[in-house]
């Protein structure tokens, strides 16, 4: 079982439950460390000051805040005093909104929320709750030092926690809108739904792998091992620009019809 990486208690109204948060992913992706190519020794980075070139202690580093100008503000503990606490063991349920009103691009980490053995009635009673409502808590909590707008929402028989970007944190998406002159034709749109429903289906997340850390993996085992790296699969690049869009996706339409029929036969 992993190690909780924050013990509090979400409240609403007069009720409290203890609750203990897990964090809902782990990273797979394969990482590297910097080596010298010659020998395979370890490259390590000293803290060198820029100004007067000499390596800094860990202990001496300070928070600095660079101006557009160029000026620092250079602060000391003593200037986060004061500050709205960002350390509260209590998550205050802001209020409850419908679930579907919230745009995935306000997520930002999963949490998964566990009871206390003093918090299982009322754990279970708020999970239920919002699943038969089909809402979700709007929260505040402070998680590593950092106050963040979150969502709490049932998943089966657990509550998530979705920690959410600010709205200022959010970009105005209008400059990746297509030019308004651009025009799509009643042809081309019949094909291109035609398409959605010949790839159309329930997810399920385990169909899909990750072939590019797997072929990796394969790669390093390869030097490990000593032996011949695996031999490369070539993706075919796609073809020029398209002409004719309806051809296009009429081809489009019978490759995967093709696919789903060799599928189910199999």
């Amino acid at each position: 079982m992993p190690r909780s990486i924050w013990k509090g208690a979400i409240s609403f109204g007069l009720v409290t439950i203890p609750v203990k948060v897990f964090g809902a992913t782990e990273e797979r992706d394969i990482s590297f460390r910097q080596v010298h190519s010659s020998d395979g020794g370890r490259i390590r980075y000293q803290r060198v000051c820029e100004v007067c070139g000499e390596e800094v202690a860990f202990a001496d580093i300070a928070k600095g805040y660079e101006a557009e100008d160029g000026r620092m503000a250079i602060l000391e503990p003593d200037d986060f005093a004061g500050l709205p606490a960002a350390e509260g063991k209590t998550v205050d349920v802001q209020q409850f909104v419908d679930l579907a009103e919230i745009d995935p691009i306000y997520f930002d980490r999963t949490y998964l929320l566990a009871p206390e053995k003093a918090g299982l009635k009322p754990y279970v009673l708020l999970r239920r709750a919002l699943a038969d409502s089909g809402r979700a808590a709007v929260v505040k909590v402070a998680l590593r030092n950092k106050e963040s707008l979150a969502l709490i929402r049932p998943v089966g028989e657990v509550l998530r926690l979705h920690t959410m970007l600010w709205p200022d944190e959010l970009r105005d998406a209008e400059f990746a809108a297509p030019e308004a002159e651009v025009k799509v034709s009643d042809a081309e749109v019949a094909m291109a739904e035609l398409l959605i429903d010949q790839l159309f289906g329930a997810f399920d997340p385990d169909a899909y792998t990750d072939d590019y850390r797997e072929a990796l993996t394969d790669v390093i085992n390869a030097k490990l091992e000593g032996v011949a790296r695996p031999q490369a699969t070539v993706a075919t690049e796609a073809g020029g620009q398209v002409v004719d869009l309806v051809a296009a996706l009429k081809a489009s339409v019978e490759a995967a019809k093709k696919r789903r029929d060799e599928a189910a036969a199999s």
